[in-house]
């Protein structure tokens, strides 16, 4: 009979024992799973708050409507009326030019149309008084001669036909009397198409010419006083009493400070959203404290090339200006895209993409769940739910741990 004591109960105790550090394994691996199902995450509530997109660039002040005072004509500052941040009214007298120049130039112009009148008055009379006298005389003299040829050579005919004058002497008498029938024939052309169309034309436009400089000279001289055009402040004065300036140079600038507008530059990327009436803060850090607000008068309508950055031109009008931001200073824009005041709102950084759309992860008794949402508007911070979502449900930001991969299901403990 085969012995079957101790070696068959080994075996028993050793499956036993097998069989019972696995449950142990199953158990503690069990305990251990429920601890990573419990992970830490971070969360916020869902909110309604404002929302909205802003873009900042940096703008130079302009005045709208300025009127600049250049000089007529060169000359010297005579008297300086006006300071740089001085008020006027309009009518005012603000500069005032030395006159020796624009009277000198009055006589100038005077002589020249003089002359130019008496030109043109001698091409459509014929000339001068004494060139008329004289082409008379010589056309009176051409005639005597021709009437002296017309009778000699008559008389002569006659002679020879009665044998008493040679052929020669008839053929002489010809030849003078076709002499001076060119003779006349040339001094009356001269004297009545001495001129022609051409040389009137010309004489017409000297006069027209000297008419006109005549008329700037008596201009530069009305202007060697300048009064204001309109009331305003004087923000520029580049030149002093008893300066000599140049015809044309800057002499003074004045503008109604209290309209004023920004010339801003905007990146390229920035320039797609922004349209005529969106509003603008605006500051001035010589001024820290003070914002001022204005609109888009004129959006960006091309693409232009600003030392080195490819930028859209921006006109914004400033609705409160008082007078305290002056012309060509440096400013700060920021422009206000889009404004929603009482919208749902999460973080964008617990809304999730995939090729289903946008989701987040929701805490319903402490465990994950999924949920799709439809977004809407958004700023570099939240994201409008439209819907998918109520106020004060609680969403996930992001686990604690970066190790640990959110899923649906997952058992979390919500950390603010």
């Amino acid at each position: 009979m085969a012995n079957t004591g101790p070696s068959r109960i080994l075996p028993a105790l050793l499956w036993g024992g097998g069989i019972f550090l696995v449950a142990l394994l199953v158990f503690f691996g069990v305990r251990k799973l429920g601890g990573v199902s419990s992970v830490e995450v971070r969360v916020v509530p869902v909110t309604y708050q404002p929302l909205s997109k802003t873009v900042s660039a940096n703008g130079k002040v302009e005045p709208i409507g300025e009127w600049q005072a250049h000089a007529p004509f060169p000359g010297v500052i005579k008297k300086l009326y006006v300071s740089i941040g001085q008020h006027v009214s309009k009518g005012m007298l603000l500069v005032k030019m030395d006159d020796s120049g624009p009277t000198a130039r009055i006589a100038s112009a005077e002589g020249v149309l003089a002359a130019a009148e008496l030109a043109l008055h001698d091409l459509q009379t014929g000339g001068s008084h004494e060139e008329r006298a004289r082409f008379s005389s010589d056309i009176s003299i051409a005639k005597l001669d021709h009437d002296d040829a017309v009778q000699k050579y008559a008389a002569l005919q006659q002679l020879y036909g009665k044998g008493a004058a040679s052929q020669a002497e008839v053929t002489a008498a010809q030849q003078r009397l076709r002499t001076t029938e060119l003779t006349l024939q040339t001094d009356q052309q001269r004297n009545t198409d001495r001129f022609g169309s051409g040389d009137l034309v010309n004489a017409r436009a000297r006069v027209a010419d000297a008419q006109a400089s005549l008329v700037a000279a008596k201009n530069a001289l009305a202007d060697v006083d300048m009064r204001a055009p309109q009331n305003g402040t004087v923000y520029s004065v580049p030149i002093s009493e008893s300066d000599y300036v140049p015809a044309g140079d800057d002499i003074l600038d004045l503008a109604d400070l209290t309209h004023v507008q920004i010339r801003a530059y905007f990146d390229e990327p920035e320039i797609g959203s922004l349209a005529r009436g969106q509003q603008v803060d605006i500051v001035w850090e010589a001024k820290p404290g003070i914002v001022w607000h204005g609109h888009i008068e004129q959006a960006p309508t091309t693409v232009i090339t600003y030392g080195t950055r490819s930028v859209g031109e921006c006109i914004i009008t400033v609705d409160d200006s008082r007078g305290d931001l002056l012309p060509n200073t440096n400013v700060t824009v920021t422009v206000t895209e889009m404004r929603k005041d009482h919208v749902l709102t999460v973080p964008r950084e617990a809304l999730h993409t995939d090729g289903t759309g946008s989701f987040v992860y929701r805490i319903v008794n402490n465990d994950l769940v999924r949920t799709p949402v439809q977004v809407g508007a958004f700023n570099l911070t939240q994201e409008e739910i439209v819907s998918g979502l109520k106020v004060n449900d609680v969403v996930v930001l992001a686990p604690k741990s970066t190790s640990v991969e959110l899923t649906s299901g997952l058992k979390v403990k919500a950390v603010s």
